[in-house]
């Protein structure tokens, strides 16, 4: 199959049509003006981050199992102390919100009173104890200072594990294994965007789009660094055709990018259904794995300062990635 792909050859996978790297991107006619983004556990947590960091710029963020911004503190043993599976002390969301007090002033996130008219979509498994509930009780509790009542959903009332609730793909509901995806006749894609994108057509149940490789080290630009050499992005038949497409960026938690799961999730989430059916085109960036410094073992994306002190603002180096990403797709930069 490798040598297929390298000499060019597409194959049908699940219904996409996988693009290889050495074929370029069509020329996409996106309208980036607002964004909206979404992400499961540490992709949870910088979906939250991207969303803070460029509040003008996205309208919308869908975050399943993660905690509140800056949970961490730029530090690890925090974040396993207090950020995950367990919370030793209570949170201090005045101090965090201090932090981005001074992160407006400096220029490092937009003006949080953008947020008020952001459209927010969390959830969290009553049967999930990778992240338990005070943790993503914090998240809501945060974005209730920021938000308007009717812009912000709250789903914690459901049977689900650590995952991505689909209808009908991955493993048993009350199961938290690879690929991280949970069979529980719950359509969570579909859920997340009817509610921060709104006003949408009906899923289709085949996407007839196309699935591509992109470099990410070409389209992040120096910022990619800790990213993985390959991303994805699906584009529906109407987008490569060249009508007007909205953008939406899927987050990947750890353990879930495509060196350890191939592409069950870019496949298998559900997103893509309803891409195809509202012009919408997905970029699936990938995090990698590394033993050595920037210690990242898991592929998690950077919620707890791997790649640096403004790792949960503008400056970032993974928010500024994904940022490059999005302006070359649509060829700004």
């Amino acid at each position: 199959m490798k040598t297929k792909l390298a000499l060019g050859y597409a194959f049908l996978i699940s219904g996409l049509i996988v693009t290889p790297l050495s074929h370029a991107l069509p020329k996409l006619n996106l309208d980036i003006d607002k964004i909206t983004v979404s992400g499961l556990s540490s992709g949870g947590f910088m979906a939250n981050q991207f969303h803070i960091a460029h509040s003008q710029w996205v309208s919308g963020a869908g975050i399943i199992a993660a905690g509140p911004y800056y949970c961490a503190k730029n530090d690890i043993s925090v974040a396993l102390s207090q950020c995950v599976n367990k919370v030793t002390t209570a949170f201090d969301l005045e101090d965090i919100q201090s932090l981005l007090n001074e992160y407006q002033q400096q220029g490092k996130i937009d003006d949080l009173a953008n947020l008020k008219n952001s459209k927010v979509w969390l959830l969290h498994g009553k049967l999930d104890n990778r992240v338990i509930a005070p943790v993503t009780d914090a998240l809501h509790q945060q974005y209730r200072k920021w938000l308007s009542e009717d812009n912000l959903k709250f789903v914690n009332d459901k049977d689900f594990a650590h995952h991505f609730p689909t209808l009908n793909k991955g493993n048993a509901c009350d199961e938290s294994t690879a690929p991280f995806l949970g069979n529980c006749n719950y359509d969570a894609a579909g859920e997340m965007l009817s509610h921060i994108v709104g006003n949408l057509n009906p899923r289709v149940n085949t996407p007839q789009g196309s699935l591509h490789e992109i470099d990410q080290q070409d389209l992040g630009k120096d910022a990619a660094q800790s990213l993985a050499d390959k991303g994805y992005v699906y584009v529906p038949s109407s987008c490569e055709r060249g009508e007007s497409c909205t953008v939406h960026v899927s987050f990947h938690g750890c353990n879930q990018n495509a060196t350890a799961v191939e592409k069950a999730f870019v496949e298998n989430s559900g997103i893509n259904q309803w891409a195809d059916s509202n012009n919408m085109v997905i970029l699936y960036p990938q995090t990698k794995k590394s033993a050595f410094l920037p210690l990242n073992p898991q592929g998690c994306w950077d919620w707890w300062g791997y790649t640096g002190d403004d790792y949960a603002n503008n400056k970032g180096p993974q928010i500024k990635a994904v940022e490059n990403m999005v302006n070359s797709l649509a060829h700004v930069n």
